[in-house]
């Protein structure tokens, strides 16, 4: 997955606004204490983060 479809993503299924604090504010499980952009920033694959975002905030599997 490249960044520009992790960043669609993000926004379509948190919106704009809470997309954006989401990525900066949530701390993901599994990820070190890294918050997504965190974790984006140190080279952790965007589809990686995606699916720890889905499983955090129970994403339904079909929209992974």
């Amino acid at each position: 997955m490249r960044l520009t479809e992790f960043n669609e993503r993000v926004v379509l299924r948190f919106g704009a606004a809470y997309g954006a604090s989401v990525l900066v504010d949530h701390v993901l499980t599994g990820f070190d204490g890294r918050t997504a952009a965190q974790a984006i920033e140190d080279g952790v694959e965007p589809r990686d983060v995606w699916r720890a975002l889905c499983l955090d905030f129970d994403v339904p599997r079909d929209q992974w």
